[in-house]
Formats: C-alpha cells, structure tokens, sequence
C-alpha cells in the first residue's frame, strides 16, 4: 500500500506583520484604484497612522489607540498638513507644528475612516482578527459649507477679467450648471452634436474624474454662446488639459479679489448657484433644474420624487432651460 504523505500549507500567524509593512502593501494596491485626488488623501491618512504605529505588530493595536489616534487627528492644525514642507512628516511632528485653528469635523472624519478602512482590508486579508476602529466616533459636529450665489454685476466683472486660465471653464460652468470637476473633467469624446438641438455634453466617469453621486451623471445642453469657445478647445483629448479642481479654485480666488468681490460664501460653487438662480428666475420647476444640475433630490411640487415615476425631461426641454439662461449685459 502506498502511503501518501499529508500536504500541509504554511500557517498565517494572525497579527504578527507590522502596521508598516502591510501599509506598504495597501498603499501599493490603492494606487492602482483610485485617481490621484482621492490616493494622496488615502495616502496622508494612512501615513499618519504608520507614522504612529508603524513598527508595531498590527495584532496588538487595540481601541485605546484607535481613540488616541482620533483624539491626536483632532489636534491637527487646519493648514499643517497641506505645506509642501511638512510632506512626509509623522503625526507628532504635526501635532507640534500646529497652532491656531484646528481642521474640520468633516476632515477628521474623513482621516479616521480611511484608516478604518484600511484595517477593515488587513482583516479580509487574515492579518487581523477584528478592526479596532470599528466603534471610534468623531465628536465634533461639521459646520454645513455656505455658499452665496454671484450676483450678475459679479458675473460681468468676472468675466471682464478675460482670464486665460480659467476663463473658458468659468462660462462653461456658469451656463450650463456644471460643477468645477465635472467641467475641468471633460473630454472631446464627451460632447455630442444633436443636430438642431446642438452641443450637449455628457457629464460620466471617465479616465479623468469620476462622479460625486449617481445623480450626477447626466447629459447637459451646452447654451449656444459656448459654440466659438468649443472650436477653441483641443479636439482630441481634455477640453482643458492641466486644470484640476484645486487650480480653480485656487486662480478663482485671486480673480474674486481683482474683481473686488468681498462677500462671504462666494466661490468657484457660486458659478452654480447662480446658474440654478437663473432658472428659477425664469420660472423652471425645482426638479427640472435638478435633472440639468444632477442634484440628486429632484422632486415633483407635489413632494413625490421624481426620478421614481419619471423618464425625465426630453432633450428638447433641456434644450429651451439652459438657452433661457443668459450672461448678464452691461446697460
């Protein structure tokens, strides 16, 4: 009889890899996930947890250090972690270079989730038998950002400034409704020609950015004054290459300054509100604006919702919307 000899497999000794090494591992495999926006903010968040416990055995990391570690995040200065020259540094070096106003609820929420999320994949992995940070909470409550409309005599002094940045994609923005990563985002390949009915664009995930709801993917008239603008823009490729969203809103604020606008609330966003203001002021219903502006809580006036019950508005409708939407004249 012959016998054969039982296969063994190697045995995995849950808890033992360091909280540095399979940091490595997971920021490795993020990279090739995710776009380069949403990795560097993984990256930061994870990198400040390693910093901490990184030459520690990832089993022996317990609830009293995941509630340290928020208490710690909490502590971090609002603009510390956003210098150039403060890349790289660990949480306690952080902690002591930081002073005056604190970062947000809504970003120390973001840190410890996507940490939290990367102790979630150490135990689908087997190196970790339960996640520590299950149960951690952020206390603080998130201020709702306010945002204010621009007023036309903004819009003319905006537009006055003819800035060569970001000038095409602020009249994108203003007549069509769209976000500032949904413009920035776009490429040829995206616009459609609908004959009589003209350009509209096609606002969906691409190689370039991805979406912030489902609602938001959409297909948008683009108003007919955007004609000349469209046959200035490449023809192959991104409409406005080397833009991204912190370059907006960034050239934004030097042109809100030039422009003498000085009011609270008014950013990059306020392109459109004012856009949705305009609809209103010609008298679109609240949940056909929604549908162009891919807002995600489009109701009927009767308080049904109304992407339930309806196909949505026809192309043709969308059409005379965003052509009711002009760019203000000096008198």
């Amino acid at each position: 009889v012959k016998i054969v000899a039982p296969a063994f497999t190697q045995v995995t000794i849950v808890g033992r890899v360091s909280v540095g090494e399979l940091g490595k591992q997971y920021l490795n495999r993020r990279s090739n996930e995710l776009q380069h926006g949403g990795f560097k903010s993984v990256r930061f968040s994870v990198g400040l947890f390693v910093s901490a416990f990184g030459k520690r055995p990832i089993g022996t990391v317990t609830r009293e250090d995941a509630l340290a570690f928020a208490r710690n995040v909490a502590q971090l200065g609002k603009h510390v972690g956003k210098s150039f020259r403060t890349k790289g540094y660990p949480l306690e070096r952080l902690l002591a270079l930081s002073e005056g106003e604190r970062i947000s609820p809504q970003t120390q929420r973001r840190i410890v989730s996507q940490v939290g999320h990367f102790l979630d994949w150490t135990v689908y992995e087997g190196q970790l038998a339960s996640n520590p940070f299950k149960t951690v909470r952020v206390e603080g409550k998130a201020k709702p950002q306010h945002y204010e409309a621009l007023t036309d005599v903004e819009v003319l002094r905006l537009l006055s400034l003819d800035d060569p940045r970001i000038g095409a994609a602020l009249r994108v923005c203003l007549l069509s409704g769209l976000r500032a990563g949904e413009a920035v985002g776009l490429v040829r390949e995206d616009l459609i020609w609908k004959g009589n009915l003209g350009w509209f664009a096609w606002i969906r995930p691409n190689e370039v950015r991805s979406l912030k709801t489902d609602a938001a993917e959409r297909i948008v008239p683009l108003h007919s004054s955007l004609s000349p603008f469209l046959a200035d823009l490449p023809a192959a490729g991104r409409l406005f290459p080397g833009l991204s969203v912190n370059m907006v809103t960034k050239r934004f604020t030097v042109l809100r300054e030039q422009a003498a606008i000085q009011r609270d609330g008014v950013v990059f966003h306020s392109t459109r509100k004012w856009f949705v203001t305009q609809c209103e002021r010609a008298g679109v219903p609240e949940h056909f604006t929604a549908s162009i502006v891919g807002h995600q809580s489009a109701r009927s006036e009767n308080r049904m919702t109304y992407g339930i019950y309806s196909a949505g508005i026809s192309d043709e409708q969308k059409r005379e919307i965003v052509e009711k939407v002009g760019l203000p004249c000096r008198h």
